[in-house]
């Protein structure tokens, strides 16, 4: 009974000056990079656009981005899926412009100049299926990417995951 008294002291006395520990939101990540697709299935020789929006949750611009852009480990076992990157635009203000690249290279100067606090940019990569690809197999993608602030900070993340295509055939 002693003990549980002096426990109770001890933890009134915490609570009273303030040492609890308090329970604060965590901060939201600097930067964060998601995808979407336009469309869960694909027939082969048809599109699927891939978009990658990567938002700026800091008080500060982001300067530098650089991400990769790679198949997942189940979509390189299906050797019969055939696939590649035929296009690649940046949503801006004024309609889309192209990139200056595709593929699983740097992407990251796709997002353009500086991206504000706050704000977005997002890339489309449009995925074409071979008419002689396999069928019944998913193409996923994952990424990893690197960000710099104006502040000097940076940040790396990933991998992240990109939704899943299905291929079908009819």
């Amino acid at each position: 009974m002693r003990r549980f008294g002096l426990g109770a002291v001890l933890a009134l006395a915490l609570a009273v000056f303030g040492l609890t520990p308090t329970a604060s939101a965590a901060d939201p990540a600097p930067a964060e990079l998601t995808f979407a697709t336009d469309s869960a299935t694909v027939t082969p020789g048809g599109t699927v656009n891939l978009s990658m929006t990567l938002t700026n949750h800091k008080t500060y611009d982001v300067w530098f981005v650089y991400q990769t852009i790679e198949p997942t480990w189940l979509t390189t076992q299906r050797p019969d899926l055939k696939y590649s990157f035929t296009g690649c635009s940046l949503a801006t203000a004024n309609g889309s412009t192209p990139c200056s690249g595709i593929g699983p290279a740097d992407l990251g100067t796709d997002y353009g100049a500086t991206i504000p606090p706050g704000q977005s940019r997002t890339v489309t990569l449009t995925l074409r299926v071979a008419p002689d690809s396999g069928c019944n197999g998913n193409i996923g993608f994952y990424s990893y990417y690197y960000a710099e602030f104006s502040d000097t900070t940076n940040i790396s993340g990933g991998p992240v995951y990109t939704p899943e295509t299905r291929v079908l055939c009819a």
